[in-house]
């Protein structure tokens, strides 16, 4: 615990606004006892304000320093003054006197503070400095790990990330259930460019890279092989692997899965003629006659002189998904899925209910204006015909797509397909509406290409067989998708089971360009993922953070809400139902802490006694007329706080009422914080966190949703105090959204205020 605080202000960041001698008085008059050094500089942030905190700590005068002044955000990396010293920093620019908007519009004379302003900026420093007191040093919690890393999956992604795995240094088991190396691109006549000037289709160079895997004295191969299960946490694993008939049991430190896809039932093709009609075919099966050297009909195996490649479906395959409507809700009954729940699949869907996906790529257009230079190419004087509802070329890709659009050879027109028919002599009739025309045209060709649509394997296989409490695989971002669920804007390679990286097809659908810096991505992660267990500290996204959950369990009544809430399933159970933690399996959330209704759980540096006590800190009037109403926001770390900072240093200002804590995340919230604030006479509280629902962007994936669950418990705890719900609102923010803030803040202090006085005040 820190005893010995010292305070220092920053002159320069609080622009002259703030009276620093009198908040150094109140400092120094009520924090006397742990708080023996306050100190005034004119630029905190300079090498001499270092030294001068530094002097003070090698005198021994302090253990913990509290700076006010800028925001946390700023200057992160200059207070760092060694492990064993505490820093906090209290933002008294952007949440104080930047945002300050005086409610009297009074004009106050050059030099004083208003005294609302120097209310907001005591409290603030009041809630630093017992911060830190409720604070100790986290434990190192560092482990040995296993320098070695899993990668699952011998394909194009697979093999890119094994060998930059093995550039950096470090060993790689890779497992590959055929016997050859190569995947899906071992299949490909040509890939779309990887470099410029990305007008033409070039060699995968596959081959290229099978023979560089093989070379490698880092990479250790298993071919014919199937994982059996994989036990433990990131840094310790346990690989047992099936080789041939025989069992392997290998040492691992995090994974990389990299399985790739299969290709969608073609029965989801029947309404498009595919399987009545012989030249109906899939894009995958015309690239594969490619490969073999002859792109000719099934039905007389003449060449065919016009292809179209067809990429708008519109609603033709409507009645094929309501005839299997039935079929698809009995699939899910037999596979015992849960629509809201939040484990992932025990009993995976078989490939035949995977019907419409919902999910399109730019992959789609690439591979069709791909294969339409294949009919130049294999067919002198050959059309190919590209019908498009929506064309996606992002990027460099524009450059493929002119090159395309540019040659006589190829035609492209907008349309959405209305018929498909046989045209006789094994032609086929299109009938197409909504082309750019906007007439309804009929063309018949040779031969009609229909897209391969891409399951990830993940979908229909656990593929991890991992021995988790939570099940044998990754939760997946929905019911049919099957794609491993993180965070995409911020974290696209990370899974909800911290250790183990998705990479490639499996993640989402790429060329293979896309993939081989995808590969070189999750392999950077999991190799951060080693180091940072290494050294007891969070991975992702607290980075670098050593604190981790603590459980009193004297006080544990086996509940078991923090073992089920845990989006990333670090915590297993005891024989008596005690929570278990995983602490290289942790990324410091606190949701386990905010789910505690007997608040057993506890981080060092962050703790429901630590916030409790800071809320405690906010000085309320009696008087609501006289002193004005006082509000509680409780701002998520990841959007809404920096939401509020940029908001602030972009002129926008909010109400002097309202005092912002940061969290962690809106799932660590215990209700008990709630209860608290409103049982001193605080008016209302405002729970600031991340977008959550299906366009969620929560970093802790689940933190707002359970927020928003635990809503009901809140409205619950304010009945019984007699105090109504209106005045605890969850909103949600995204990073941003800043201009949107202010206006929230003052939205909510209006309905708080319209409330009237919290029952509570003046007790």
């Amino acid at each position: 615990m820190a005893d010995k605080i010292g305070v220092y202000f920053d002159e320069s960041s609080l622009g002259g606004v703030l009276d620093i001698q009198r908040l150094c008085d109140g400092v120094q008059k009520k924090w006397s006892d742990c708080c023996p050094v306050v100190k005034v500089h004119p630029r905190l942030a300079t090498t001499e304000g270092r030294a001068l905190i530094q002097a003070d700590i090698d005198a021994g005068l302090i253990n913990a320093v509290c700076i006010c002044g800028t925001s946390p955000r700023v200057d992160w990396d200059f207070y760092k003054f060694g492990q064993h010293i505490l820093v906090d920093r209290v933002n008294l620019r952007e949440l104080c006197v930047l945002c300050y908007e005086d409610p009297s519009k009074e004009k106050v004379a050059p030099g004083t503070t208003p005294e609302l302003l120097f209310k907001m900026a005591n409290d603030y420093v009041n809630m630093g400095v017992v911060k830190l007191q409720k604070s100790t040093v986290p434990d190192d919690g560092g482990i040995e790990v296993v320098n070695r890393v899993l990668v699952i999956g011998g394909g194009w992604a697979g093999m890119s990330a094994a060998l930059d795995v093995a550039a950096v240094g470090y060993n790689v088991t890779l497992v590959e259930k055929k016997d050859v190396l190569g995947g899906a691109a071992a299949g490909m006549y040509k890939t779309i460019p990887f470099a410029f000037p990305y007008d033409a289709a070039h060699a995968t160079g596959v081959e290229k890279k099978i023979a560089q895997v093989q070379a490698s004295d880092k990479i250790e191969v298993f071919l014919d092989s199937e994982i059996v299960s994989i036990a433990g946490a990131p840094g310790n694993y346990e690989l047992t692997v099936k080789v041939g008939k025989e069992e392997r049991v290998v040492a691992i430190g995090s994974v990389v899965i990299a399985t790739g896809w299969v290709p969608q039932d073609t029965a989801f093709l029947k309404p498009l003629g595919y399987g009545a009609l012989k030249n109906v075919v899939t894009s995958r099966e015309f690239e594969m006659m490619a490969k073999a050297g002859s792109i000719v009909r099934k039905s007389d195996g003449a060449k065919p002189t016009k292809v179209m490649f067809l990429l708008g479906f519109g609603d033709k395959l409507a009645p094929f998904e309501v005839q299997e409507e039935a079929a698809r809700a009995a699939a899910l009954a037999a596979a015992e899925i849960k629509e809201a729940d939040d484990t992932p699949k025990t009993n995976f869907v078989k490939q035949d209910t995977y019907k419409h996906l919902t999910y399109s790529a730019e992959l789609t257009s690439l591979t069709a204006l791909k294969q339409a230079n294949y009919v130049r190419e294999f067919i002198p004087g050959g059309v190919a015909m590209v019908v498009y509802e929506h064309m996606m070329v992002p990027g460099m890709n524009e450059l493929y797509y002119k090159a395309a659009q540019n040659d006589p050879s190829v035609m492209m027109t907008k349309g959405v397909i209305s018929e498909v028919r046989d045209g006789g002599d094994g032609d086929i009739v299109v009938v197409l509406e909504d082309t750019l025309l906007g007439a309804k045209v009929e063309i018949e060709v040779d031969m009609l290409v229909l897209p391969t649509a891409m399951v990830p394997t993940t979908a229909l296989d656990p593929i991890l067989k991992l021995k988790y409490r939570q099940g044998p695989a990754m939760p997946d971002l929905e019911l049919f998708s099957g794609y491993a669920d993180s965070n995409y804007i911020c974290f696209p390679y990370e899974t909800r089971r911290t250790g183990i990286y998705a990479a490639g097809t499996v993640r989402q659908p790429m060329t293979m360009a896309t993939a081989e810096v995808d590969a070189a991505g999750a392999a950077l992660k999991a190799i951060q993922c080693l180091e940072s267990a290494n050294r007891g500290m969070a991975v992702h996204p607290r980075s670098g953070d050593l604190s981790f959950p603590k459980f009193n369990l004297v006080r544990c009544t086996q509940c078991k809400r923090c073992t089920e809430e845990c989006p990333f399933g670090a915590l297993d159970e005891d024989e008596k139902g005690n929570p278990m933690p995983n602490i290289s399996r942790c990324r410091r959330c606190g949701t386990c802490m905010g789910a505690c209704p007997e608040r057993v759980i506890y981080f060092d540096n962050y703790n429901v006694d630590q916030i409790g006590s800071m809320i405690k800190q906010v000085e309320v009037p009696d008087d609501m007329e006289v002193g004005g109403p006082r509000m509680l926001i409780l701002a998520c770390e990841n959007d809404a706080y920096p939401a509020l900072d940029m908001a602030a240093l972009r002129g926008k200002k909010w109400s002097p009422y309202v005092r912002i804590i940061p969290v962690r995340c809106l799932g660590s919230v215990n209700t008990i914080w709630i209860a608290d604030a409103m049982s001193k006479g605080t008016d209302g509280c405002l729970l600031l966190g991340c977008k959550y629902g299906d366009d969620y962007q929560c970093h802790f994936v689940k933190g707002s949703d359970l927020c928003n669950r635990r809503m009901a418990n809140i409205g619950e705890t304010l009945g019984k105090l007699g105090i109504e719900t209106e005045r605890v609102q969850q909103m949600q923010v995204a990073i941003d959204e800043y201009d949107k803030v202010p206006g929230m803040i003052d939205e909510f202090v209006d309905t708080i205020t319209k409330l009237g006085p919290n029952p509570f005040k003046g007790y």
